[in-house]
């Protein structure tokens, strides 16, 4: 409050009203009288302003009207000042009817002030702001046309036609109208409902259908064009798309109206592709109130911590407050990127980060015995399909020796809870690097019971990382395709990074010892349809703007993948989207003598880099990895 009353705005603001309120007055006597007021009521009128106009002022001061700013005036601003006025009104009438019951008074001259004000106040609310709006503009195209040039040059907005007279549309021309930074210039609006062809919003003239849209495009100059029809149907956006690709016109898609009309997006923020669209399912949002408990005052180590599920991992770990947030990754670029953005955002969690490899048994016994971690989140792996089948030495390497080092440094210094990063691929697997993952599942669980609780995280395909297709489909639609699909019966389970992240985070609050976690993945999606919704809302149209192309599938892929193997049971969780796996029978001690001598033939034949001896050592140890399935059963 006192800082507002040293505002000198505010005085400027309350003396217009008082004028405006004044003149109203005037302007109801001049009505009521014909254009011409007697000596005895111009007495009158100066009476009255002596106590109306203080009246007034002070009821539009209740009503919060000094308050907001009025280059910023919205329709609540004029739902209060038509409430002020009212209130002042009806007090002013209340007062004369008391003081003297409106004798020598006319009942309406109040009537009418009361609507002079509403107007007068009104009207010059609405020209400060478009007085703002207007210099807005004006100041915005001047620096436009004064950055990197003479100034007698100005760069033109550019003309944009919007698909979509509606709410969204609505919206979209206002903020750009009140936005002087967008260079924009609104010519029109197309729509398919022909009842508002030729009518105007904000001003702007509706100029037709979309069937017309190339015509339009062409007779207006259009430089681009704005999709604001976020729940058009399918079958709709592809006719808008295809309208949009004849006319040869660049164009963009609005965000969700939903997320517009809450602000959560501006148009600054019109995209071209959302990952979330490709999942087939809504994004499972999961708890995380046991996380806190587990993580806060702790020393995490990530290791991996620059791919990305480890630099997610590492996102969403230091919102918990961990004591320490130790950083491994055999990437330097990775993790000169990562430790530079915590160093930036997350200032209250002291980081140190190590660059090697999880294999190296001495830099992990010094890491370890250096930070002493509570907890561990083990995502460094190799995880490419193909280039594992061609080099499976790598895969036993990073897999499978890595995670026994990690995990036998973790029970030597007393880690509390290990959290293995595992696949789907890892179920009846198929190729190199899926079974080399069920090996370092079973080498967790013959360790369980040592004072470690260790646990896995088995997911699918995660949209957007480095070893997902959306990037590779995203690179071949920009180069104009073809988008290689593998089978036209392909289908895997996808899940967000975000999604990952928190899985991993859960599966580390919720685990007593020996369980592998799976989210609850919904109906796996074809890839052919997931490459075609990505083309779809890349502006383009499958199989005549960007082709698809099927390849066959690869040397170790399967056509299908499955979340849960032979002899695993699923265990309800408090968590309704998580679901656990136990594996009936598995005696931890009894497991770990039986897998020691298959790591040594497994270990000799990747020094040798004998392909044969590997995939003969990881089918004793994995019974049910068979490297023929996906060719021979495409399961």
């Amino acid at each position: 409050m006192m800082r507002q009353l040293k505002n000198p705005k505010l005085y400027l603001m309350i003396l217009l009203d008082a004028v405006c309120f004044a003149s109203a007055l005037y302007a109801a006597y001049l009505v009521r009288f014909e254009m011409s007021v007697a000596p005895y009521y111009q007495k009158q009128f100066l009476r009255l302003c002596l106590w109306l106009v203080p009246l007034q002022s002070l009821t539009f001061w209740a009503f919060g009207l000094y308050r907001g700013m009025w280059r910023y005036t919205s329709s609540d601003d004029v739902i209060r000042l038509i409430q002020a006025v009212v209130t002042s009104t009806l007090a002013a009438i209340a007062v004369v009817l008391y003081a003297n019951r409106f004798m020598g008074y006319s009942r309406s001259v109040f009537v009418l002030q009361g609507v002079f004000s509403f107007l007068f106040a009104g009207g010059v609310r609405l020209a400060i702001r478009w007085g703002y709006t207007r210099w807005g503009h004006v100041a915005a195209r001047e620096r436009g046309g004064h950055a990197g040039g003479s100034p007698g040059k100005r760069k033109s907005p550019r003309r944009v036609l919007v698909v979509g007279a509606g709410s969204a549309g609505e919206k979209l021309v206002r903020e750009i109208q009140d936005n002087p930074g967008l260079s924009y210039r609104i010519v029109g609006f197309v729509d398919d409902d022909h009842q508002k062809w030729g009518r105007r919003l904000h001003g702007i003239p509706v100029l037709g259908g979309v069937h017309d849209l190339s015509h339009i495009a062409q007779k207006k100059r259009i430089d681009e064009i704005f999709l604001a029809v976020p729940s058009a149907s399918g079958d709709a956006m592809r006719r808008i798309t295809q309208a949009c690709e004849e006319s040869g016109i660049p164009y963009k898609t609005l965000p969700g109206i939903g997320q517009l009309m809450t602000g959560q997006v501006s148009v600054e923020a019109l995209r071209k592709v959302n990952y979330e669209d490709l999942l087939g399912r809504p994004p499972v949002k999961l708890e995380t109130e046991t996380i806190r408990a587990v993580l806060e005052a702790k020393r995490v180590l990530v290791t991996g911590a620059g791919g990305s599920i480890g630099s997610e991992l590492c996102r969403q770990i230091v919102r918990f407050d961990p004591s320490e947030l130790i950083l491994l990754d055999a990437s330097e670029a990775n993790l000169f990127r990562m430790e530079t953005e915590l160093a930036h955002e997350a200032k209250r969690c002291p980081t140190a980060g190590y660059l090697g490899r999880v294999q190296d048994r001495v830099l992990m016994e010094e890491i370890f015995r250096r930070h002493r971690p509570q907890i561990v989140f083990h995502a460094a792996a190799c995880k490419h399909v193909p280039f594992m089948e061609r080099y499976p030495w790598e895969a036993v390497y990073n897999n499978v020796l890595g995670s026994r080092v990690v995990m036998e440094a973790a029970v030597g210094f007393g880690v509390e809870r290990f959290v293995l990063v595992s696949t789907d691929k890892a179920v009846r697997p198929a190729n190199v690097m899926g079974a080399s993952k069920r090996a370092a599942e079973l080498l967790m669980q013959s360790l369980q019971g040592n004072g470690t609780r260790f646990m896995a995280v088995r997911f699918g395909n995660v949209v957007g990382s480095s070893g997902s297709v959306v990037p590779l489909f995203r690179r071949q639609i920009e180069r104009g395709g073809p988008v290689t699909v593998t089978h036209p019966d392909a289908t895997r389970y996808f899940m967000t990074i975000p999604e990952a992240a928190q899985l991993i985070l859960q599966a580390a609050a919720m685990g007593r010892g020996g369980e592998i976690f799976i989210l609850k993945m919904g109906t796996a999606v074809r890839i052919a349809d997931m490459a075609r919704d990505l083309i779809r809302l890349s502006g383009k149209e499958p199989d005549r703007d960007v082709r698809i192309v099927f390849t066959g599938l690869r040397e170790g892929e399967k056509l299908t993948e499955e979340l849960i193997t032979d002899g695993e049971d699923v265990v309800p969780t408090p968590h309704d989207e998580i679901m656990v796996l136990r594996c009936n029978g598995i005696d931890p001690a009894e497991l770990h003598r039986s897998l020691a001598g298959q790591l040594e033939a497994l270990c000799r034949a990747a020094e040798t880099h004998d392909r044969e001896g590997i995939i003969r050592a990881l089918r004793r140890m994995v019974p049910e990895y068979d490297p023929g399935r996906g060719f021979r059963h495409g399961s």
